[in-house]
This record gives C-alpha cells, structure tokens and sequence, in this order.
C-alpha cells in the first residue's frame, strides 16, 4: 500500500480510502468484518457523513469493538450551514463514531451561495475552526459536485481537503484538480466507478490513481471481494497501458449518451429541476442499491423530475448532449413522482 501526504495536514494516508456509503446496505458486524480487512490490507483512511444514515454509528462501533480507532483517519461530513447547525452536527458525528477527536471534517456538498454563507460571520466555518482550536478537529475540508463550489474552496486559505467526482467519464475536474496539488491542498477522488456505471472496478479504480494530483481514491466498499479488487488495483497502481487506455476510450463512448457528468451546464432549468442531482440519487437507487437512502435524498428536491415540461433548453446546453428529458422521464418513472 502506498502512502501519502494528505497535502500539508501532516497527515499520512493510504492512496485507497474506504468509502463508507454502502455499508448502509449491510449491517455493523459486517461492517466490523469490512474494516478490519481494511485495516490488514493497509488502508487507514475511512469516509464517512452525517448524511449516511447508519455509516457513521456503525463506523463508529466497529471501530471501538476492534480497537482500531487509532489506526484509522476518519473523514466525516455534515451540510450545516450555520454554526449553530455545525455544533450539532459535530456533536452528533462525536457520538457516532464514538471518538473525542475527529481528523478530517468536511462541509458536504455546500452550492456556491451556501459556501459563501458557510464563510459568512456567525457561518459553519466559525463553529469548525473553534473546534480545531480546541483540538476536537484536527483538519477542515469541503465536498463538492459543482466546478463553482470547487473553485471557491481553492481560494480559501482555511481548507485543507477538497473532494470532487473524478473517474473515466467525469473530466470536468481535471484543470481545478492540479490546481488543488499545486496550491498543496489534499484532494479526494470521490466517484471512482461513477456511482457504478463503470462495471471494470480494477481499471477505474487504476485510472484515477494514474493521476499523481490524486491525494486518495475512495471507492464505496460493502462486500469482501469489492475490497479485495480495489486492493490489487491500489497494488498495482502506474502508468496505464495503451490497451487500458483504449479501454478507458471504450468506457467513455458506451456511457457517452447516458451518463451525466454533473457539469452544470444544463441549469438553469425552466421550472427549476436540479437536473443533476436527479440523476445521482437515481444512481444511488439503481446502482448502489440504497432504495430508503436514495429515496430520502429525492424527496429534498423542491421540484421533482416529473415537473420537466419538454421545452430543451438543458439539452441545447448540454456539452455530451445528453437526451435529458427522456432520462428524466426514466428518473420520474423509477422514483414514481
């Protein structure tokens, strides 16, 4: 397993990182099972979120249980907005994961105006720095889906960690993730196998970590043979072949017609759809598996895909153009409104 410098966090970590959506879909003891095997193949980097339901507690408890709490860096994230909302939310991450310190807390998925909000006298940020001073959390990073956020969290001297999709099909990145290494932020690779469009897990899994701006990759983990493949794709890290590149090329163009890259590019909506959003929480229910979880994260959506009303506008905007209103029909269609 290599190891690496969570960009100047002082921290030393794991290339692969155990992603911890999907253990939603099992129970704790497996979840015990999962990171002890975790823990012997090297891996000391686990993430997590409030917003993962059961994650954190069962994270939390199995680390405990084993004993291995000090072996691990825990990343964990929250969506508050205030800090009020951020003690809490710190608070309840604390018990959770049954811990008095925290390494890496992160603000998840905050839309640029909320960034700006989170930064804002009396925002989230104040609560968080509070608590790195009183060693509670050693380090602050942010998550985000959107170029924008990613761009804001660049320029802000107090985050240390930026997280953003990265994979064979999502290359919108790419220019903000070298300037994330070059301004010696730490950046995590999230979406490895694009949400589990990409079915080749060793060959996505090798070509993010191909990228030396790559801090950590972390692919969601809940079964012993999914650890197993990202292990030896980890072990097997390099430059890529020229026939996993064709294959790379291959991957792109099956998926080129279906796959949104979560760009942005198609808002705004006519009547307000959050269009990419529909489309990763149908691949929370279509490809992980999280039927309650994924449903839960729709029902925040203020107007819902079966609100699109077939003007085109996104699909005019589209850099891949994607069939957008025929897929979401099909979002409509699987979510039922």
């Amino acid at each position: 397993m290599q190891y690496v410098s969570l960009g100047q966090t002082g921290l030393k970590i794991s290339r692969l990182g155990f992603g911890g959506i999907p253990v939603q879909r099992i129970d704790q003891p497996k979840t015990r099972q999962m990171l002890e095997a975790a823990h012997k193949a090297g891996i000391n980097y686990i993430d997590t979120a409030r917003a993962y339901t059961v994650s954190e507690e069962w994270i939390g408890q199995s680390l405990q249980e084993s004993g291995l709490r000090d072996e691990f860096v825990i990343a964990t994230k929250c969506r508050a907005i205030t800090a009020e909302e951020m003690e809490r939310e710190l608070n309840a991450s604390l018990k959770n994961l049954r811990t008095d310190h925290i390494e890496l807390y992160q603000f998840h998925n905050p839309s640029p105006e909320d960034f700006d909000r989170i930064l804002a006298p009396g925002g989230a940020m104040e609560a968080l720095k509070g608590a790195k001073a009183a060693g509670i959390v050693e380090h602050i990073g942010v998550t985000a889906h959107l170029a924008a956020t990613f761009e804001k969290a660049l320029a802000c001297p107090d985050i240390e960690t930026i997280m953003f999709p990265y994979n064979i099909v999502e290359q919108q990145g790419a220019e903000l993730i070298a300037r994330c290494h070059a301004a010696g932020k730490g950046f995590v690779a999230m979406k490895p196998l694009a949400g589990g469009a990409i079915e080749d897990g060793r060959l996505a899994v090798r070509y993010v970590l191909a990228n030396p701006d790559v801090t950590v990759v972390i692919p969601g983990m809940a079964d012993p043979k999914e650890l197993e493949q990202n292990v030896a794709a980890e072990a097997d890290a390099g430059p890529l072949t020229q026939a996993e590149l064709d294959a790379c090329e291959a991957v792109r163009k099956s998926l080129g017609t279906q796959f949104c890259r979560r760009c942005n590019y198609c808002a705004p909506c006519t009547v307000g759809i959050q269009i990419p959003s529909c489309f990763l929480f149908q691949g929370y229910l279509n490809r992980y598996g999280l039927q309650d979880w994924a449903h839960e994260r729709y029902n925040t959506l203020k107007v819902k895909a079966s609100a699109c009303i077939g003007c085109g506008a996104c699909e005019k905007r589209c850099p891949y153009q994607l069939p957008i209103r025929q897929m979401l029909k099909k979002v409509a269609a699987d979510f039922g409104e």
